[in-house]
């Protein structure tokens, strides 16, 4: 064994060594806060991503774009079982209006009997007007509250029965009745007419539109 020599008496007295730093466990505060900053970025993240994906957004269809196409039971009093769009107009060489409405909504029984007397008046006389096929979509009705409906408006054309919504908000994006969508021959979608506020001059006017453009 080696003997330590003295210390020198004259010299500074040793530092002490420094004692190793105390470990001490995060608090809780600080490691629900990170949590919560972690939370608040997925959630900004979820919501950037899904934009866009619902209704008034780039998903819901409008002026030149194409029809949404679908297939309905027909509860209207001329045409055949089912109501296909495209098919019987709108996207077959043929323009189409479809009005959206129901028994339901007040704001239809003010709107759709005048229209549906014009309907008429059209294809009694037989003109251009006539060549423009009008669908009617009834939503959220019951098949007896439609049919009533459609009686008590006069409707002559055809009305695919919609009963959960899925054509009026799942394929068109619209909140509540009345709509009107007017289509070319292409199956373009040339105009959509919000709220009650068609009339039958008006509705002329949109048809004369349709017609000059499918020459």
């Amino acid at each position: 064994m080696t003997d330590v020599p003295p210390r020198d008496p004259a010299l500074p007295p040793a530092p002490e060594a420094a004692a190793p730093p105390e470990f001490r466990r995060p608090r809780k505060r600080f490691i629900l806060v990170g949590l919560g900053i972690g939370l608040l970025i997925i959630v900004i993240v979820g919501l950037t991503t899904s934009l866009g994906t619902g209704p008034g957004t780039k998903s819901a269809p409008g002026p030149g774009g194409p029809v949404p196409s679908f297939t309905r039971q027909n509860v209207g009093p001329s045409g055949s079982s089912q109501v296909s769009v495209p098919g019987v107009g709108a996207g077959n060489g043929t323009p189409a209006v479809l009005l959206f409405f129901g028994n339901w909504c007040p704001s239809c029984h003010q709107e759709l009997p005048p229209l549906a007397a014009a309907v008429r008046a059209q294809d009694k006389a037989g003109g251009a007007l006539a060549n423009v096929r009008v669908i009617g979509v009834d939503s959220e009705d019951s098949v007896a509250g439609a049919k009533s409906f459609i009686e008590s408006a006069g409707v002559t054309f055809p009305v695919a029965y919609d009963p959960d919504a899925s054509v009026l908000s799942g394929l068109f994006y619209f909140r509540g009745d009345p709509y009107a969508v007017f289509v070319k021959a292409d199956g373009k979608i040339d105009k959509i007419v919000r709220g009650d506020v068609l009339t039958p001059s008006s509705l002329t006017a949109d048809e004369r539109a349709l017609l000059r453009k499918a020459t």
